[in-house]
């Protein structure tokens, strides 16, 4: 019950956000629209002569990609691949070919943990639903057969995909938004567009050039521990990506135990690697990359997660750990600031 009151007071303050913006923006150099798609909330706002025009043709791609890549739409691509696994190749929109093959390179980066086909397992906890539920170690053995990234066969000449076993199903919830803030900057670019805010659900979050003024915009990096919207650190930059993933966005507890929605693709259980959080800051990914970057990381934990992005130039992450300790990779010296006295940053453990 918590988590939805604090997503319906989240939805809430962003529409009034959202209004407020709008109202200020009658001669069209700000703009602002807010909907709920991708079982989130979508905030767009552009400053400009075009800023109208660009916010109301991202939203409507928002939902374009919504419609291809939910699992949960009637006629969306992933409905139909899903529908026809281990039965034949189902041929897709060239986005929705795209962001599966980009998800599919980051089940090899990640050495299988961030895996697509993640979908039956995920079905089987139902967390986030109201049949949220522990499994039995049966049950999660089971499915546990139809979890495998290297099982999903693409045909690039014809945008063909087929799940090669039937029961297998995939989700592109860990990327399909990271892809949409990717569209949204092409939309604005289009239009001339030269300063914006994409929030997508406040986990992925683009600044696209910088404020109006010229003066770098400020984000929050959310609290895991706290309400929607309650952040315990900000940074600092223009043309900067930034995408959380954590245990505090779906999850239910059960004899005093949380159980989330960042499922493990070797356990079958929601990973536990002794971070609570991940935030992917980046000035030279597209958020795509960044969007599977964050879950990766979370299943990954500090050390390894840490020696994976360092190992990615212009890339950078920060990990929160149960204890309130903040661990940041050597690019965010000086550029992140812990605003809440609680949490301690460690640069580069």
């Amino acid at each position: 019950m918590k988590q939805i009151v604090n997503r319906i007071i989240a939805i809430l303050m962003v529409v009034f956000i959202s209004l407020s913006l709008t109202a200020c923006g009658n001669n069209n150099q700000q703009y602002t629209r807010t909907d709920f798609m991708m079982d989130t909330v979508m905030q767009v706002t552009a400053y400009g002569k075009n800023a109208k025009k660009a916010v109301d043709e991202s939203m409507e791609k928002l939902k374009e990609i919504d419609n291809l890549m939910s699992s949960q739409k009637n006629g969306s691509d992933v409905e139909k691949i899903n529908e026809n696994a281990g039965k034949k190749y189902v041929k897709v929109n060239p986005e929705t070919f795209y962001v599966i093959k980009t998800a599919l390179k980051y089940g090899k980066i990640s050495g299988g943990n961030f895996d697509i086909t993640i979908a039956p397992l995920a079905n089987l906890w139902g967390i986030g639903t109201n049949h949220a539920r522990v499994p039995s170690e049966s049950q999660i053995k089971e499915v546990m057969k139809y979890i495998n990234y290297r099982d999903v066969l693409l045909n690039a000449k014809d945008y063909e995909v087929k799940l090669k076993k039937q029961g297998m199903a995939i989700d592109l919830g860990g990327i399909a938004k990271g892809y949409a803030a990717d569209e949204i900057e092409n939309i604005m670019k289009k239009n001339g567009i030269k300063h914006a805010l994409i929030n997508l659900g406040g986990s992925s979050v683009y600044m696209y050039g910088s404020k109006p003024d010229g003066s770098n915009w400020n984000i929050g990096i959310q609290d895991p521990f706290g309400d929607k919207g309650k952040y315990f650190a900000i940074v600092s930059g223009k043309d900067m990506l930034i995408d959380t993933s954590g245990n505090y966005e779906r999850y239910f507890i059960q004899n005093g135990k949380r159980y989330h929605h960042i499922l493990n693709p070797f356990t079958g259980y929601p990973a536990e690697s002794g971070v609570v959080s991940t935030t992917i800051v980046s000035t030279n990914i597209k958020s795509i990359d960044a969007d599977a970057l964050s879950t990766i990381t979370f299943i990954l934990g500090v050390e390894k997660g840490m020696k994976l992005i360092e190992s990615m130039p212009g890339v950078d992450a920060i990990f929160v750990t149960p204890d309130y300790k903040v661990y940041a990779t050597s690019g965010l010296k000086g550029k992140l600031k812990i605003t809440d006295s609680r949490f301690k940053l460690y640069e580069n453990r």
